[in-house]
């Protein structure tokens, strides 16, 4: 089973959900952090690393004394990232998606290719959570390749839950697709609420049931609950406006650690996820 934990906006509390509910699994789970440009799944859960491997993609390199300056490369790369002019060809690597399409039509067989460093990948362990998260390299744009690295990761044996980026673009739906439920977290406010439809939208033509939980659901008005109702997803939980939790994260502890009374619930949110994948919920 895997389950993604996603949201619409940034700072809703994914993380603290996605850690919390793996810690109160009641069997060893694997937590995936493929919120690759900023990884924090690590700061509540202190995983002790075993092995860091650096990620690499490919990106064409030219070979001068072969390339005839066709332009056949130039062509086929719908990103720009070849440029022949006269007899100089320039490559942008920060802009290659690494289809190979350059290598392919190249005539002369004058493009190749080369890695080039977007970041690497941790893997460690938290007690009975195995963990990985990916960290991109700073100025990286294109941050599906190592999320699709991390989920590359998954053991199959084990429940894996996924931290997925917020939002609702690429990286996003790199970290959910092909996931069994994904949990989206909310808050009930107009921002909250309108990046909450879009985060629905791009799940359900994915394909994939989701459910919902409603943080700091004591603020803020009462349109969440009508959406949730009159879009036919289940509120699974719902956390209060609390300094206490406050406090806890911003000292990096798990909220289940700071209130054990919380433990017993996120547990239940665990197993009511695993009986709606079992049963096969409606998407």
């Amino acid at each position: 089973m895997i389950i993604s934990v996603a949201s619409g906006k940034g700072g809703t509390g994914k993380t603290t959900i996605a850690v919390n509910m793996a810690a109160s699994a009641p069997e060893s789970v694997q937590l995936l952090d493929c919120d690759v440009e900023a990884p924090n799944a690590h700061l509540f859960l202190n995983p002790s690393i075993y092995e860091t491997e650096p990620i690499f993609v490919p990106v064409p390199e030219i070979d001068e004394a072969k390339c005839t300056h066709c332009k056949k490369c130039a062509e086929i790369c719908r990103f720009k990232a070849i440029a022949v002019i006269g007899e100089t060809v320039l490559t942008f690597p920060e802009m290659c998606h690494s289809c190979g399409g350059c290598v392919m039509v190249c005539p002369e067989s004058a493009v190749t290719e080369t890695g080039r460093r977007i970041g690497e990948i941790e893997k460690g362990r938290a007690g009975k959570i195995d963990f990985v998260h990916g960290r991109m390299r700073v100025g990286e744009a294109m941050s599906p390749p190592l999320i699709r690295k991390v989920r590359a990761c998954r053991d199959p044996r084990k429940t894996t839950i996924i931290d997925a980026p917020p939002g609702t673009s690429c990286p996003a739906v790199a970290a959910v697709k092909k996931t069994d439920f994904v949990l989206m977290v909310t808050e009930p406010t107009p921002f909250g609420l309108h990046d909450l439809k879009l985060a629905v939208g791009a799940v359900r033509i994915l394909g994939i049931p989701c459910g919902l939980v409603i943080n700091r659901s004591d603020i803020g008005n009462d349109r969440v609950w009508e959406y949730a109702a009159d879009a036919d997803i289940p509120v699974m939980m719902e956390i209060p406006f609390d300094r206490n939790i406050a406090s806890a994260y911003s000292r990096g502890i798990l909220m289940i650690d700071a209130l054990p009374e919380w433990k017993e619930r996120f547990e239940t949110l665990y197993r009511d996820i695993a009986d709606c994948v079992r049963r096969g919920c409606e998407r």
